[in-house]
């Protein structure tokens, strides 16, 4: 088997590159402060932390007809966002990358979460009694012990991002060098007769993508947990 990209294939891969990394770099901000959050006890946290894992167990066409209904160029908030700002999520490659952004948010929130969790907490008290404010105490302690957590978390949602299909073309269809990612790709070619020689060659290409992923996360994590002696 052929196991050269055509040009179409690989701006499929392309694009899909550049999703999955915008999805991961808007989000993990955001991720960083909700993990901060719900590491506190508040009243409601059950439901915000259900909330913020609901994009998992929910079915990704759900979360795509949720996106339409929201964001859509007839919807409230997206007619909103293109009549003020002219920002368009429909039919874009921003808004390939606001579904995958949010259906593997949770993967982020949940991995910094744990790394926060496990952080002494007498460090932090050791810091506030010696003067460190809070902004000292996140830089100093806080954000350096749960670097291998927001690593892990960040390279899981983009190993994941890359994988999105239901949440993508139920929000932005499947428009050549547009929104068609690497897994719109193969279903192109799943549904294209004698295609199955590409939808081969790209299942191939994004097995090796996601095993990557997942062996990057994890050298990674390690790598950061012996710098920081843990």
């Amino acid at each position: 088997m052929d196991l050269t990209l055509t040009p179409v294939e690989t701006e499929a891969l392309l694009l899909s590159l550049k999703v999955s990394a915008a999805a991961v770099l808007f989000a993990l901000p955001l991720a960083v402060g909700m993990a901060l959050l719900l590491t506190r006890s508040f009243p409601g946290r059950a439901v915000l932390d259900a909330i913020v894992h609901l994009p998992i167990v929910l079915p990704p066409v759900v979360m795509g007809y949720l996106l339409l209904i929201t964001f859509g160029l007839r919807a409230p908030v997206g007619a909103w966002l293109d009549a003020a700002f002219g920002i368009r999520f429909m039919f874009s490659w921003t808004g390939a990358a606001l579904a995958a952004g949010i259906i593997t948010f949770p993967f982020q929130v949940r991995a910094i979460r744990l790394a926060l969790e496990a952080i002494d907490s007498g460090l932090m008290q050791a810091a506030e009694t010696l003067g460190a404010g809070p902004l000292d105490r996140f830089a100093t302690i806080t954000l350096p012990l749960a670097a291998p957590g927001i690593l892990a978390g960040a390279v899981t949602a983009y190993a994941a991002s890359l994988g999105e299909f239901g949440a993508i073309i139920t929000f932005v269809s499947n428009i050549p060098g547009e929104t068609r990612t690497l897994p719109l790709a193969i279903y192109t070619a799943i549904q294209t007769p004698g295609g199955e020689a590409a939808a081969a060659r790209l299942v191939m290409l994004a097995i090796a993508l996601a095993f990557a992923g997942l062996i990057l996360s994890e050298v990674a994590a390690y790598h950061l947990k012996r710098i920081n002696g843990r």
